[in-house]
């Protein structure tokens, strides 16, 4: 099987590209913007045109899109977001190659969502942020397309590579300097949020799955479980050895407070002190407001948990990887960071 996979070098990317590349049965093309992709292409400037005479030269069976931008403004967002998939969509079109597609959306499309439920695909979309409603808009494509597609909605990837500038990676970071300063308590704020947690080299076994498989339409990716970031930061702490009191504070002031589960660590040693913002970082008082912010940054509100049984109905795709291996993957990481 011949596979394109584009934005192979992103977070969720090079994930998926270890595994498609661990199954002999497929022949894998990268397609991207960096030096070391195989085919250096731009989608979010380049031609339907261009990549349709790709396709064709390549003839691959199924096309992943891994590509995207999570924190950008508006117009970026839109642009790496939502016209790179229409880009896609139309090549794919005009393209003889007949190839199915693997979109990675996101549970940011949902929004928020009422505590204690579970999020189907059925449910009515409505992003809180710019970030879901390019990726919804992306979907909205792909579904429209008349294509043989698949969207994975992915709810909160997590594990080995996550971002520094992401949640868990910031509060590993304000965890990796409390210690290394000998600090004995970890002040965290808006640890209330509950999200769904899912480790990334399980989302690159769906993709697999969803490549091999002919279930089309929406499928959430998540663990089917809220985890509250207050228990994530105690099995970080144990993962991580920290000896030290963790205690939450409400969010400080000078924060953005309009999109709930904002998180923040702050680890006092001197007489300055040290800031780590881990939801979002704080703005610079001597600069501009700057427009309206998600801290998180997904906009969708204090909850977030995946219905994940049409995963396992479709493509027989169950999470099999904990949240506490996850955070000892990004420890791990954050540990080795100098």
């Amino acid at each position: 099987m011949r596979v394109l996979l584009i934005g192979a070098n992103g977070y969720i990317g090079r994930f998926v590209a270890d595994r498609l590349l661990a199954d002999p049965a497929v022949q894998l093309t990268a397609l991207g913007r960096g030096d070391d992709a195989d085919v250096r292409f731009d989608l979010s400037t380049g031609s339907p045109g261009a990549l349709t005479r790709f396709l064709d030269a390549v003839h691959p069976g199924v096309v992943v899109n891994c590509a995207g931008a999570t924190r950008a403004g508006a117009r970026e967002l839109t642009r790496h977001n939502t016209v790179a998939v229409a880009t896609v969509c139309e090549a794919l079109r005009r393209s003889g190659c007949g190839a199915r597609l693997v979109q990675i959306g996101c549970g940011a499309e949902y929004g928020p969502s009422q505590p204690g439920s579970s999020t189907a695909e059925d449910a009515v979309p409505r992003p809180g942020g710019p970030y879901g409603v390019s990726k919804l808009a992306a979907t909205e494509l792909v579904l429209g397309s008349g294509l043989d597609a698949v969207v994975l909605r992915v709810f909160s990837p997590a594990g080995p590579g996550t971002p520094a500038g992401s949640p868990l990676g910031r509060l590993a970071e304000a965890m990796r300097r409390a210690m290394q300063s000998g600090d004995g308590e970890l002040k965290l704020g808006g640890l209330g949020v509950q999200r769904d947690f899912v480790d990334v080299r399980d989302v690159a076994r769906a993709v697999h799955a969803a490549s091999l498989s002919a279930a089309q339409g929406v499928i959430n990716i998540g663990s089917g479980r809220a985890v509250r970031l207050r228990d994530a930061a105690a099995v970080l702490a144990r993962v991580a050895g920290y000896g030290g009191a963790l205690h939450e504070l409400d969010t400080p002031s000078g924060y953005p407070a309009a999109a709930p589960g904002g998180l923040h660590a702050r680890a006092d040693h001197g007489q300055g002190g040290l800031r780590a913002a881990i939801g979002h970082p704080r703005p610079d008082p001597d600069l501009a407001p700057s427009p309206a912010a998600y801290p998180y940054p997904d906009g969708c509100g204090s909850w977030q948990q995946a219905d994940v049984r049409t995963a396992r109905d479709r493509l027989g795709w169950r999470p099999r990887i904990n949240l506490e291996e996850s955070l000892a993957d990004i420890w791990m990481e954050a540990a080795c960071r100098i």
